[in-house]
């Protein structure tokens, strides 16, 4: 591990690590594999995340840092459920949050990431706990939303894009900073299909009364 972090590539006169390199590819390839529900999804997801845990403790980002252990719990059951093909999302239904949903996420996200900066600087675990908490809290409560099938998750992955890319910037981490540019076109495209579907969720419903 320490080899891919010491050695690496230098780009426009700025040097990626090869395990930033190969950590954010992966990341990328996930999606890819994702959009195919290929099981081969959550292996590549393990090795992207395991790599790029290693290179947010090594920018002294410890909310980025745990945001990828969070990420690894999901894929490990993620890759349990699909081998015992129970996807945990297929057949959740797409809709929009309420008012007063939308209003407990935005709560949820202040307070959570309040509570985390806090901790991260008591601990001295993050050069810029606040984004940095951000990232970790805005992650977590995706994957939750998404769990529930509301559109409004991919607001909050536009969010932590917003985030990510300024603080990826500040760290030295320009590639990484790119593959979030890439995530934030991405999310709109998804913004985009999932408000489509719940048009149309919401339309057969009301069909069905």
């Amino acid at each position: 591990m320490h080899v891919l972090m010491d050695h690496g590539f230098t780009v426009f006169g700025q040097k990626v690590s090869y395990a930033e390199f190969i950590g954010q590819v992966f990341a990328l390839v996930v999606v890819y594999l994702a959009q195919r529900r290929s099981l081969w999804t959550w292996p590549v997801q393990l090795v992207s995340v395991t790599l790029l845990f290693v290179v947010y403790v090594s920018a002294h980002l410890g909310g980025t840092a745990s945001r990828q252990v969070v990420i690894a719990l999901i894929t490990l059951y993620g890759w349990w459920a699909w081998t015992r093909r129970r996807d945990p999302v297929f057949g959740v239904v797409v809709r929009k949050g309420t008012t007063r949903e939308r209003i407990a996420v935005a709560a949820v996200f202040v307070v959570g990431t309040t509570g985390f900066a806090l901790v991260l600087d008591a601990l001295d675990a993050s050069w810029a706990p606040w984004p940095d908490a951000a990232l970790f809290v805005g992650t977590v409560l995706a994957f939750a939303l998404q769990g529930f099938g509301l559109v409004e998750f991919w607001l909050v992955w536009l969010v932590v894009d917003a985030i990510g890319v300024p603080l990826q910037i500040q760290s030295g981490l320009y590639f990484s900073a790119l593959v979030y540019s890439v995530f934030a076109v991405l999310v709109i495209r998804g913004w985009i299909d999932w408000n489509r579907e719940a048009r149309r969720a919401a339309a057969v419903a009301a069909t069905a009364r």
